[in-house]
């Protein structure tokens, strides 16, 4: 349950909740005047906060980014799984990307160091993206693979925003929220199989990508571009004979002798460079090693010794000293001999090398002439024209094929799609057939509390397998005000909120802001608060609404006891500091 929203602001007024029904009410002063609005106090600010706290993005729409708020560290308190404690989490519109949450998570989480804690012993601070996983894995129970269903989603129906028009549609939490993309969301909260209503995304995302084709296809520019599949075929049945004649003509060319000899002594003359070209390579590197061990080879030094004995005091007999100048001598003698040696071989390596240039440019001379008399015969020309136009044709028709494809695409995936979605449906049937309990569950839930309302037994919840999408619509069997419209949503989101508590696949708690109730009759207001406190008492559970001064004295009228269920502070619109942020400032 949510415990308390509170700031580091001292003129924000902290607010405190309790268990079961909540009511935060704005209401006018005796000293209000008739352009004051309950609209500043600040009921749709709470619900924002409450989304910003929970993860929710900051982008300039919400209040926790304006200029006046943005350097204030709001803090929501609530009960968190698996500690006894209540769980409290701060975040400031300046420093959006992470969150601070007490006491630390990583202590009592599943697994042991997954986020960083921070210096803090009871606090670990976090990115707004783990934070958000923390909300699917213990507040919804979302494991492993979820596609289709996230934390953000869920808790955008369980907390309604009329920034979003949230209130349009009990099947949509956003306005023009494609339903393929809601209902995963709505079948996870009513457990129901979200994977297959999931897959409806996949084939909305194939018909949207066909219908893109097609509408290329139509355009009198671009259908040209494509074209059509049987004139492509024939397109395509001409080009590859013609490819087929080319490939012949090339296989059966054959030149005159003359021309096949001076072909075969080009391919020879070629080679032969080649040859030299590698042989070159491996000479160069030789004479490269050759020219190096030349700068290496030194004369040795063995008269230091001499003087080393003569520093330790040790006088070397005449005997010794001719032994160390013989041994110079030699080493002397084997030195002079490697350098001849090595230059004997650099000389042998450049002479190769010059005599193989020479070679070279024999060999280019003569295969020149040969090419040019090729050239000059005609035979190479024709032969290099007929494998030009071959390529050319194989590349046309490869575009060719290639329109096919997608010309194919088009005409063929409307059948396709047409067929998984046929297939789609017979499984969503086969599975709700097999989910009957929960399928009943929330029908006779939703009936129930229809009725509570407007005494009407004919209302219920259609669950089944949609065209585009799993149905799941309230049916209310009266007129289509816009009173009524509210409290099917209403009654809606009371279903889905018990039903996922029930089965531990969403948290205790659901809000709704004072747009719930507009152009609500009395009698259906006092009983929707009745109907709301008795279930939120019956399931354990937590239903926080704001709502005006005056819809709560309708309410009163009709003897609803509100009294017990209001809750601090209570919000004004008369004086700069009678709102929820304790004073005012333009949005």
């Amino acid at each position: 349950m949510l415990r308390r929203l509170s700031a580091d602001d001292k003129r924000f007024k902290t607010v405190r909740f309790t268990s079961g029904l909540n009511l935060l009410v704005a209401r006018t002063t005796p000293v209000s005047h008739a352009t004051d609005s309950r609209n500043g106090a600040g009921k749709s600010s709470l619900i924002e906060l409450l989304h910003f706290l929970l993860g929710g993005g900051a982008d300039a729409k919400q209040v926790a980014a304006h200029p006046a708020l943005r350097r204030t560290a709001f803090t929501l308190c609530l009960d968190w799984p698996g500690i006894t404690e209540p769980l409290s989490v701060s975040r400031s519109g300046a420093d959006a990307k992470q969150v601070t949450v007490r006491p630390g998570l990583a202590r009592q989480d599943a697994s042991p160091g997954l986020f960083p804690v921070s210096a803090a012993p009871d606090a670990q601070v976090m990115p707004v993206s783990e934070w958000k996983a923390l909300i699917e894995r213990h507040l919804f129970g979302l494991k492993g693979n979820h596609q289709g269903v996230s934390g953000r989603s869920l808790l955008a129906f369980l907390m309604r925003r009329i920034r979003d028009n949230g209130f349009n549609e009990p099947v949509r939490s956003v306005a023009r929220q494609p339903e393929a993309k809601a209902t995963p969301n709505l079948a996870y909260l009513l457990g129901l199989d979200f994977t297959l209503a999931a897959r409806y995304q996949e084939i909305a995302a194939k018909k949207a990508t066909r219908d893109q084709l097609k509408k290329a296809v139509d355009d009198p520019v671009w259908g040209k571009v494509i074209g059509k599949t049987a004139d492509l075929r024939g397109e395509i049945a001409v080009r590859s004979s013609r490819i087929t004649e080319l490939q012949g003509k090339i296989s059966a060319f054959r030149v005159v002798p003359q021309y096949e000899e001076l072909q075969d002594r080009a391919d020879e003359l070629a080679r032969r460079i080649q040859d030299l070209g590698t042989r070159d390579v491996i000479d160069r590197r030789n004479l490269d090693h050759l020219e190096k061990a030349v700068a290496e080879a030194v004369d040795p030094e063995v008269r230091y010794l001499e003087q080393a004995y003569g520093e330790l005091g040790v006088a070397l007999p005449a005997a010794t000293l001719r032994t160390f100048d013989e041994v110079r001598a030699f080493h002397a003698a084997v030195v002079r001999n490697r350098r001849t040696y090595l230059g004997a071989e650099i000389e042998a390596a450049r002479q190769s090398l010059a005599k193989r240039r020479e070679e070279r440019a024999r060999l280019d001379t003569e295969l020149s002439a040969v090419l040019r008399e090729l050239s000059e015969g005609g035979a190479l020309d024709r032969l290099t024209a007929l494998q030009k136009l071959l390529a050319q044709e194989e590349a046309k028709l490869g575009a060719l094929r290639h329109r096919l494809e997608v010309a194919q695409t088009v005409e063929a995936s409307s059948r396709e799609i047409e067929a998984a979605r046929l297939d789609l449906e017979r499984e969503v049937e086969a599975d709700l057939r097999e989910r009957q309990r929960q399928v009943d569950q929330a029908i006779v839930l939703f009936n129930g509390l229809v009725s509570r309302l407007y005494g009407d037994d004919q209302s219920y919840l259609y669950i089944g397998p949609g065209k585009y999408s799993l149905k799941i619509e309230p049916k209310v069997s009266r007129d289509a005000s816009h009173g009524i419209h509210k409290m099917a949503i209403f009654c809606f989101d009371l279903t889905m909120a018990v039903i996922a508590h029930r089965e531990h696949r969403g948290p205790d708690f659901l809000v709704h802001d004072s747009h719930i109730f507009d152009g609500v009759d009395d009698r259906q207001l006092a009983r929707a608060l009745e109907v709301a406190a008795e279930i939120m008492d019956a399931e354990g559970m937590q239903y926080l609404v704001t709502i005006n001064e005056d819809d709560l004295d309708k309410a009163r009228r009709r003897n609803f006891t509100a009294d017990p269920y209001v809750i601090e502070p209570m919000l004004t619109d008369s004086s700069d500091d009678g709102g929820l942020f304790g004073f005012r400032f333009e949005r």
